[in-house]
């Protein structure tokens, strides 16, 4: 896998075509094939190519040149073997017809029919004939190994066509680790505040699913830089930025290494928005803090609780970014037939929390919010001694309700108690 991602990589820019998302489909562009019951199958085109789907085949060709919102209907095929039989010659049993790619019977080659107006109608190739005793299950379509089911037939599956969008193609490309769902990065663009002409850096790459969003969301006209600490990740990132947008983006800067020496030899004060994704990024603060312009949108996306407290403390410590704001996007689906409207049964629940936050100008502290003095939310209660632990306790048991409002209390309830006695 990796030698053939350092083959694509290596590639002449020149070679590559951009795709233009629209108009008629073109070999090489990815596509998204979904059935009635919402499966989904995301494949892309080549020329003389087949996608194996549990229905059958779906021959490419028949697919290249047509428009999205076409329907198209597996090859008919079927498995077939014949059961072993007792001879006095030395004849072996029939291997079960194969159902790949590289089949030659009569059937997969049968070629995919979708809706077409009448002047987009091409001239389809002869189909074969075959006897009505191939195409009926009966004793000579038995499997060997289990005689008493018959040979089922695959095909007729409809499928329509459509470009996949950046949601679907995000899901669906091949991945190296963990990838941020589509939710949060919605929730990074928006609250990060990026947009088309920006200069944004970005810690992680991963899989490139916040990649690609950035680089379409900042545009040609805007640049992103990523920093990815693994060469094989940083790899496969720039092979799924290749096969979407069809050439490697020229707005995009990938530099391997950690984020601090990286970050170092950047300009200061260069970036008008940074994006984290990283175990700790509260140890990254230092550098994003010198190449970040005053006003610009900190986002750092963590996964747990402990990291979130450790995150939002070393910027409230360090005084130079505003008061962190924290979300978390939860995710369910609904159903609709009729007057039977429900939420769906499974949702996409936790998956990481956002940190935003902004940057001070030189010289400015940033505003915070004073806490209360009865309030102690810092102190580890398991760090004190045993006479500060017991002062504490009895601190918290000096908080006594006072005697109006526990006038008040009892009054209620006695009314209530004597409503049950009436």
């Amino acid at each position: 896998m990796p030698a053939m991602l350092t083959a694509l990589l290596k590639r002449p820019t020149a070679t590559r075509r951009p795709m233009p998302r629209r108009g008629a489909l073109q070999a090489g562009e990815k596509v998204q094939f979904a059935d009635r019951k919402g499966k989904r199958i995301t494949a892309q085109l080549v020329a003389g190519g087949t996608t194996q789907t549990e229905h059958g085949l779906i021959l490419h060709d028949d697919i290249i040149g047509g428009t999205e919102g076409i329907i198209v209907t597996t090859v008919h095929a079927k498995r077939q073997a014949e059961p072993k039989t007792e001879t006095s010659g030395s004849a072996r049993p029939m291997r079960p017809a194969a159902f790949s790619q590289s089949s030659q019977s009569a059937e997969s080659q049968q070629s995919l029919r979708f809706s077409r107006s009448a002047q987009d109608q091409v001239a389809l190739p002869p189909q074969p004939t075959q006897s009505l005793q191939s195409q009926q299950p009966g004793p000579s379509s038995r499997d060997a190994a289990k005689p008493w089911k018959a040979a089922r037939a695959i095909g007729g599956w409809q499928y329509a066509v459509m470009r996949p969008r950046l949601a679907d193609y995000v899901l669906s490309m091949p991945r190296g680790a963990q990838i941020m769902y589509p939710k949060d990065i919605a929730q990074v663009i928006q609250l990060g505040d990026i947009r088309k002409g920006l200069n944004v850096l970005e810690s992680g790459a991963g899989s490139g699913a916040m990649s690609l969003n950035l680089l379409d969301a900042v545009g040609e006209q805007g640049r992103l830089t990523t920093i990815e600490m693994r060469g094989e990740f940083a790899k496969i990132a720039q092979a799924n930025a290749t096969l979407y947008f069809g050439e490697r983006p020229a707005w995009w800067d990938l530099k391997i290494g950690d984020f601090d020496s990286v970050a170092a030899g950047l300009p200061a004060h260069s970036f008008d928005r940074i994006v984290l994704d990283m175990l700790d990024p509260w140890n990254r603060l230092d550098q994003a803090r010198r190449v970040i312009a005053p006003g610009g949108v900190l986002v750092a996306y963590i996964t747990t609780t402990t990291q979130l407290s450790r995150l939002v403390e070393a910027l409230r410590e360090a005084g130079v970014w505003t008061e962190p704001e924290i979300q978390e996007t939860l995710e369910r689906a609904w159903k609709a037939q009729g007057l039977a409207v429900r939420p769906d049964h499974q949702m996409i629940g936790h998956t990481g929390f956002l940190v935003i936050s902004r940057a001070m100008a030189e010289g400015f502290e940033a505003l915070r919010k004073r806490d209360r003095a009865s309030k102690d939310t810092h102190t580890d209660i398991d760090a004190m001694s045993e006479e500060e632990r017991a002062a504490q306790l009895e601190d918290l048991e000096l908080r006594d309700i006072s005697d109006r409002k526990l006038r008040k209390v009892l009054r209620d309830l006695d009314a209530q108690v004597g409503v049950l006695g009436a």
